[in-house]
């Protein structure tokens, strides 16, 4: 009896159906199944192709290089001689620039060499001009006594008063020229001492010592002005003008650079 029971459970057991274990869709299968059951299907993920290549922030694989860049020297870079001129290092570098635009270590490289040579070029104006200075001053230290007094006497005014001036006595020379076929140059001669002789009060605070100095340039003027009319050849003075006229030309010359540089 017991035997019987045994082999009927086991005839039981092989009778019951087999379950098998869930299958995974893929991911073709779940987009169709995903697109059967009315929903969009998801997209797979795709890698970019287009990488950038290249550093330094250029973002052009395609991009020229600058062949100069490491190169030491300023004028190299540039592509300029040593004894080039401010406009033509200018064209170089503006050239570059519009030529690299966009490659900011090559627009470093040309920015730094240009201000390089402008500021080596500006070094060597400045010391040009120093040393200038110093070989006039060592040179009026190595003049005579009599050259040094004379020098006391002038003095360089500052270069708002030396056209100003220039400008008045230029007027009064064309009015001279304007009028001289109806009327002498007497009253612009008058007129061109009083301007002198005021001017030279302004320095020297008298009166008196400003008007015999004036006098003294408007005399001056006028006798070398008489002596130097006779060698200027005929063809270079105009018909109309007299030998008044002449001498009261150099007189103002004289007046302007008396009222101007005497101190």
């Amino acid at each position: 009896m017991q035997q019987a029971a045994v082999a009927f459970g086991q005839a039981a057991f092989l009778a019951r159906p087999l379950r098998r274990p869930p299958h995974r869709l893929g991911w073709a299968e779940a987009g169709g199944v995903a697109a059967g059951r009315g929903r969009a299907s998801l997209p797979r993920p795709r890698l970019s192709a287009s990488l950038s290549i290249g550093a330094g922030g250029y973002g052009d694989e395609h991009a020229p290089l600058f062949p100069r860049q490491q190169a030491w020297d300023p004028y190299k870079i540039l592509g300029v001689d040593y004894d080039a001129s401010e406009e033509e290092i200018r064209s170089a570098r503006n050239f570059l620039l519009k030529q690299y635009a966009g490659h900011e270590e090559t627009e470093e490289a040309i920015e730094g060499a240009y201000e390089k040579i402008i500021m080596k070029s500006y070094s060597h104006h400045k010391k040009s001009k120093i040393n200038l200075k110093s070989k006039i001053q060592k040179q009026v230290e190595e003049s005579p006594s009599w050259f040094k007094a004379m020098l006391g006497f002038f003095e360089v005014p500052s270069a708002e008063i030396i056209p100003r001036r220039l400008a008045l006595f230029a007027f009064i020379a064309g009015w001279s020229i304007v009028t001289s076929a109806e009327t002498g140059p007497t009253f612009q001669l008058a007129l061109s001492l009083v301007s002198c002789i005021y001017f030279l009060n302004e320095k020297m605070k008298n009166l008196s010592r400003a008007s015999m100095t004036g006098f003294g340039v408007f005399v001056g003027g006028w006798i070398v002005g008489s002596l130097l009319v006779p060698v200027i050849p005929t063809f270079a003075i105009p018909p109309t003008w007299s030998i008044e006229l002449l001498s009261s030309l150099v007189a103002y010359v004289f007046l302007f650079l008396g009222c101007t540089f005497l101190k």
